[in-house]
């Protein structure tokens, strides 16, 4: 029998010893989202697909907040203890995470304190802990009804600790909340009771019951809102810029500095707005860029057809990604394009709502579009509405679903490690999301059409005034007024859009993410070219890109070229 060299035994141990370290800090992991992670975030463990917890409720009591943030500093203390040597790379990356959302989340609790700062805060995530629960089919519905009638039940307490903890709210976020709740009220009237209508006996006599005093806990935290803390909210919503800079840092492993960030953000803007304006005098050199819009812009469905509009370019793009070798898509079943629901309607327009990447039935992904409201105004609704125009729901509904936030999804499902698959990064999944809309018509999705062009370039421009917004305001340097001025004039947007994203930068700050991400993956992207060199191909760059999950860009740069140098 030939003997191995040494060396090779060497280096068969050394693989011998950085599994067995990978798997130490795998087990480490484990406790930390048992004990720490889903211990105070149930919902969130639900929603990944851990039904354990379907019971439970966080009730943001300030007891249970003090709670947690010591929990972070003991967890903080022992990963930080965990020596990194021997580790393989992917799990070394995998602890740099888990450290870094331990920050983050200190940061907000401690710094940022949405909790004393955001009534909406408290009755959306009440709403959102049973709509997580009743919009999956995970279990039959008795035994699903069983949990929600578990955490209706702690309802009130949560209510109970809003009052307690919001202290000088920002007027806006006080408005926010008070336009959100007549849709939480009607969730809990009418799209729960039908949910489990076929439930019958003692407990559908039970959930009556609690359903009616979650009804009437919201009723008596509406006219808390408007008669005692509206008049008193005058807090601040700007989280300044050293928080500013660090939720970056922490959340999205970004460490350019604000100005050169704000730089950045305008020369993508100047740049997209020289497209727009050269595409659209391609389209009728006679007419302004501003007309070309207003007509393209008249180009869209009834408010009744719009959810039908969506479902039919579905099926086209995810045939042209397949056809075009642009990227894989690991599952033929498409998402179910619905309504959004009433929770979420006051601050987006259009989302993907994907089931955990741990949940084993109920596999159903919901891409959620925003109808107009039924008691607007005829202008309203058309203003509304043009906001959909045939552009744009090309490029949102490549966002969202192909090869966007739902082929994103399959992959992470095939991701082996829990640590990439609960944790992610809006300048990955937003990044990637808006990185999208721009190369399939880059690949000759479309043919040319320049009206498309025109869609996806105002979606960019409005993804750049959000750069800028959400810097600016929380800086100091805009109001919320003149937010809704920039995203009109800068990002040409319609009012209403614009007033909704407005609202949104004030709890989004860093909704920069999006065009962050995507120029952060176009420089990957071209750097990763100039390394393979005649080897390049888009769909290996794409499939290498996803099956990282969805960490830091700075993360996925190490993983596919050896160096995490953070450049745009």
């Amino acid at each position: 029998m030939k003997v191995p060299p040494i060396a090779l035994l060497f280096a068969a141990a050394g693989i011998v010893a950085a599994q067995n370290r990978d798997g130490e800090f795998g087990k480490l992991a484990d406790r930390y989202f048992d004990e720490q992670v889903f211990r105070f975030d149930p919902v969130q463990a639900t929603s990944s697909g851990f039904h354990q917890y379907d019971a439970m409720l966080p009730l943001g009591s300030r007891a249970e907040i003090e709670s947690q943030i010591a929990g972070l500093r003991k967890w903080d203390a022992e990963v930080r203890r965990f020596d990194p040597k021997s580790l393989s790379a992917a799990v070394t990356a995998d602890r740099e995470l888990v450290l870094s959302q331990i920050q983050a989340q200190l940061l907000n609790l401690e710094s940022i304190r949405m909790w004393e700062k955001n009534p909406d805060l408290y009755s959306s995530s009440v709403t959102s802990a049973v709509f997580v629960i009743m919009s999956r089919t995970f279990a039959p519905p008795a035994e699903r009804l069983k949990s929600v009638i578990a955490r209706e039940r702690l309802v009130p307490r949560v209510f109970a600790s809003a009052r307690e903890n919001l202290k000088n709210p920002p007027e806006i976020y006080t408005q926010i909340a008070l336009q959100q709740i007549p849709g939480m009220v009607s969730f809990f009237e009418k799209d729960v009771p039908l949910a489990f209508q076929q439930v019958t006996g003692s407990q559908m006599a039970e959930f009556k019951e609690t359903n009616r005093a979650v009804i009437d806990a919201l009723h008596a935290y509406e006219s808390w809102l408007k008669s005692d803390l509206l008049p008193r909210s005058h807090g601040d919503f700007r989280i300044g810029a050293d928080n500013y800079r660090k939720k970056l840092e922490y959340e999205e492993m970004v460490q350019i500095p604000l100005d050169q960030l704000l730089e950045i953000g305008y020369q993508d803007l100047r740049r997209n707005q020289a497209e727009f304006k050269r595409v659209a005098a391609q389209i009728d050199p006679r007419r302004k860029p501003q007309q070309i819009l207003e007509e393209l812009e008249s180009d869209h469905p009834d408010g009744g057809k719009l959810l039908q509009a969506f479902r039919d370019v579905l099926g086209g793009l995810r045939d042209f990604n397949e056809k075009r070798h642009i990227v894989t898509i690991p599952s033929p079943v498409m998402p179910i394009v619905e309504e959004t629901p009433p929770f979420m309607r006051a601050l987006t327009t259009a989302s993907m709502d994907t089931p955990g990447a741990f949940e084993k039935i109920a596999k159903e992904a919901f891409f959620n579009v925003t109808l107009p409201d039924p008691h607007g105004s005829p202008r309203q609704v058309e203003e509304y509405l043009e906001g959909f125009n045939r552009g744009t729901i090309i490029s949102t509904a490549i966002h969202e679903a192909y090869p966007g936030h739902y082929t994103q999804f399959l992959w992470l499902q095939n991701t082996g490690s829990k640590v990439r698959k609960l944790i992610d990064c809006g300048s990955n999944a937003e990044g990637w999301a808006h990185y999208s809309e721009q190369m399939m018509l880059d690949e000759g999705y479309g043919n040319g059409d320049l009206k498309l062009r025109i869609g996806q370039l105002q979606d960019a421009l409005l993804r750049d005034a959000r750069f800028i917004v959400g810097i600016r305001m929380h800086t100091g340097k805009m109001t919320v007024a003149e937010a809704v001025d920039f995203f009109v004039k800068e990002g040409f947007q319609t009012p209403p859009i614009a007033e909704k994203e407005a609202k949104r930068g004030t709890s989004d700050p860093t909704y920069l993410v999006y065009t962050l991400g995507k120029l952060e993956i176009l420089k990957l992207r071209s750097d990763y070219q100039k390394a393979k060199g005649q080897r390049f191909s888009l769909l290996e760059f794409h499939d290498a890109f996803l099956k990282q999950g969805a960490p830091p860009i700075r993360i996925v740069r190490r993983a596919l070229l050896g160096t995490d140098l953070a450049v745009l």
